[in-house]
């Protein structure tokens, strides 16, 4: 195996550069974000490594040979940034380096076996530190390829034990949550966990009444699918965890990220990628079509289709790479490309009658919005509630804009994308339709851009401070809006939830902070409250050097404060009225990461509150308290929560079928209880008129297809722990609302209904809906 070449290097470069903690005060932390940008810089540029191959890694060939004298002097180098404070690394860093990358390699503590954890202890717990500094990673590969050798023993196992026949009858139980677990002690402890995990996987396969015939078959693939994704991991990959555990010791949010992850970061901040416009999955080895995007190249070629498999690539008119078997972000950088370029697909198509059918595509490639991913609006007119001395309060058009990030185009122009600019302009039109007042749904955005963040919270109030950021150095920094200019000065509300993240936070925070807007959502907002900036290494490499992408430095250089002096660190933003969620209760926010930064206070900033919502809030909540009791809805949340704690603090399910039947009975029975009773009282659909940018634009609306692309860095992907890792049978935190019909979105409707109370709270006597005459002035 030859040299892992420049990539894989500069990402331990990197690790050690992002390791200064934020939180460790300005003694130690004074110069690291600079510093490490600056090193960088000299270090890529006296590197001279080989091209990076692709390679598979093979148990037993991941040695300190395929480190190269390149990157021994690279590390060398790179210990050099330790800078004026403690020494980076020792011994108890090494302890907890250690055992984050056996958890992020076996989280469930099903693999290794307390043989091999005590090996590595006993080998790497205090002295992974000093192999660091000798410019030594080979634990790293050494942990990985023992972890790969028992992850094949795993799969042949369960093989042998799908085969078997497993009496359903029996009350046993499979531990589900076994993060904090300890290893098994024996190879026959270790097969009894896998004996009862396969007997779960056969017994949902009956549950969910699957052909008796594809039980085993379906188990066996899911395994060998795991198998696989590991097996595909080369140099890089495991590299690249190992210095992501190391990373996470010091905090959870600096990362090196690989020019793929680079890649589609830029992507999701400025809403647009250059390629065909296709939704890929990878499925038996194969790049498989999901869905095309609307107005795509692809989707306007019209020969590609959905579940159509992606057999081989080429470049123009170079010859085809097979990329069966090719991890999907390989065939994905391969498929895009500049704007105008052509690529050529060998597919295979789903419809295809003679399995030998090849066809062969050729695309030019172009410019893809990702629509769907774009801040948009819609109105709504809805009654208002009554006053016992006002009488009747008439009708109000409410305006909702969903926004799912702060988006912009870090490479600025005139024309770049800006979060502020299109929520603007959504705000432009719904005051042309005479709206009351505007929902800003924040429910799913998990962050983005801090300068959005503060230019779009400068919509709503005239001029002020909007945050404030400690430095690395310990200095405070306070970011305000100064424009002087209101776009929007009526009743506001700000809808949140445990997924609203960092740049959320800082609008939410600062709207709640002037008493601007109302804040309504679920118990807090995630509770992210650092800042991140994006060092991109290719700036840095000169020019004779650049024969590929070198990825990006993701850096924790600052911790943001509300201007009334509190983080939203670790505690997120509060609402003012709080709309119960089975979420609450989840472990899927800051607290939940290991070696997040805690909660604190600053000085306050000074500031004027414009007490906007202040006289209102009272009444507000009590009468959304009032409807939320007396919701049917809500009811069936308060049943999920009851449930989902119950289940939580069991962390097993049985294995008994009985049992089980007679649960999803149950389930089955409440859902459907659940449907008839949303049946019975179903009223008409509100029609609401929607309002996009394309439409603003005078674009036609089209079918939109949902583009799964990952997240951008800042923003925070929130699933739950029990339900998204541990395979927890949580139906209250997530299963009773796939299996149901649709339901209607209570939150959004009981947080239209908190705005009515307010625009009705602010309007005089015999005023219509779209008079905004009345309304208390604000500056």
């Amino acid at each position: 195996m030859s040299p892992p070449g420049p990539r894989s290097l500069r990402t331990f470069v990197c690790a050690l550069a992002l390791a200064w903690p934020l939180g460790q005060g300005p003694a130690q932390a004074a110069s690291a974000p600079e510093a490490a940008a600056g090193h960088i810089a000299e270090l890529t540029a006296r590197f001279l490594g080989a091209r990076h191959y692709n390679r598979r890694v093979v148990l037993d060939t991941m040695s300190s040979r395929e480190r190269g004298d390149h990157g021994e002097r690279l590390l060398n180098e790179a210990l050099s940034l330790r800078g004026r404070g403690q020494p980076l690394l020792n011994d108890a860093i090494s302890t907890r380096t250690l055992r984050a990358y056996i958890d992020n390699l076996d989280y469930h503590h099903m693999v290794f076996e307390k043989a091999d954890i005590d090996a590595f202890e006993t080998l790497y717990a205090t002295s992974l530190d000093d192999r660091i500094s000798a410019r030594d990673v080979q634990p790293a590969y050494d942990i990985f390829n023992k972890f790969l050798e028992r992850l094949e023993e795993k799969t042949a196992l369960s093989k042998k034990l799908v085969a078997l026949t497993h009496d359903f009858s029996l009350n046993e139980k499979l531990v589900l949550d076994r993060r904090e677990a300890p290893w098994p002690a024996t190879p026959a402890e270790s097969a009894e966990l896998w004996r009862l995990r396969v007997k779960s996987e056969l017994l949902q396969e009956k549950l969910n009444k699957t052909a008796s015939s594809e039980t085993a078959k379906n188990v066996d693939l899911r395994y060998e699918r795991f198998l696989r994704s590991y097996r595909e991991f080369d140099a890089t990959d495991v590299l690249q965890l190992y210095l992501s555990s190391l990373a996470q010791v010091f905090d959870p949010h600096s990362e090196y990220m690989g020019p793929p992850s680079k890649e589609t970061f830029d992507i999701n901040m400025r809403l647009s990628l250059t390629g065909i416009g296709a939704v890929l999955r990878s499925e038996d080895g194969y790049a498989k079509i999901v869905s095309l995007v609307p107005g795509g190249p692809a989707e306007t070629d019209k020969r590609l289709k959905p579940n159509d498999k992606i057999e081989a690539v080429a470049q123009g008119d170079e010859p085809f790479v097979d990329v069966v078997g090719m991890k999907l972000d390989r065939v994905v950088s391969m498929i895009r490309g500049p704007k105008g370029t052509t690529v050529r697909l060998r597919a295979i198509p789903n419809d295809a009658i003679d399995p030998a059918t090849r066809v062969v595509v050729t695309i030019v490639r172009d410019e893809i919005r990702l629509k769907d991913q774009e801040a948009k609006a819609k109105i709504l007119e809805t009654p208002l509630p009554g006053d016992p001395k006002r009488g009747p309060s008439g009708k109000a058009k409410l305006g909702i804009i969903d926004l799912p990030s702060f988006y912009a185009d870090m490479k600025g122009g005139s024309e770049a994308k800006s979060t502020t600019r299109d929520v603007a302009r959504l705000i432009d039109e719904l005051k042309k339709e005479g709206i009351d007042g505007i929902i800003l749904d924040l429910r799913r955005n998990g962050g983005g851009a801090l300068t959005e963040a503060i230019s779009l919270t400068g919509l709503f109030i005239k001029e002020g401070p909007v945050v404030e950021v400690r430095e690395s150095g310990g200095g405070m920094n306070v970011l305000k809006d100064s424009d002087g200019e209101v776009l929007y000065a009526g009743p506001l509300v700000v809808l949140t939830s445990r997924a609203s993240a960092s740049a959320s936070e800082i609008l939410a925070g600062a709207l709640q902070d002037y008493r601007r807007a109302v804040i309504v959502g679920e118990k807090s907002t995630f509770g992210k409250g650092t800042v991140q900036s994006m060092i991109d290494l290719d700036e840095y490499m000169p020019p004779f050097f650049r024969t590929g992408k070198s990825g990006a430095l993701k850096l924790t250089i600052q911790q943001f404060y509300r201007i009334s002096g509190e983080s939203t660190q670790n505690r997120g933003v509060i609402p003012d009225i709080h709309l119960p969620g089975v979420t609450d209760f989840m472990d899927i926010t800051e607290t939940a990461l290991k070696n997040a930064l805690p909660f604190d206070i600053q000085k306050p900033t000074e500031y004027a509150r414009l007490d906007s919502v202040t006289s209102a809030l009272h009444d507000l909540k009590k009468r959304s308290r009032s409807r939320v009791s007396s919701s049917p809805e809500f009811a069936y949340v308060r049943e999920d929560i009851s449930r989902y704690k119950k289940q939580k603090d069991d962390k097993t399910v049985s294995l008994n079928a009985g049992k089980r039947l007679a649960e999803k009975e149950a389930d089955n029975a409440r859902l459907e209880r659940r449907k008839k009773d949303r049946l019975a009282r179903k009223a008409a659909e509100p029609a609401f008129k929607e309002i996009t940018l394309d439409l603003l634009d005078g674009v036609p609306p089209k079918t939109s297809a949902k583009t799964e692309l990952a997240t951008t860095g800042e923003t925070v992907v929130v699933k739950s722990t029990e339900v998204a890792k541990s395979t927890m049978t949580a139906a209250a935190a997530g299963q009773d609302y796939e299996k149901a019909p649709p339901v209607p979105d209570f939150v959004l409707e009981e947080t239209m209904a908190v705005l009515s109370d307010l625009i009705a709270s602010t309007r005089r006597p015999g005023q219509v809906a779209g008079d905004s005459r009345g309304r208390p002035a604000r500056p």
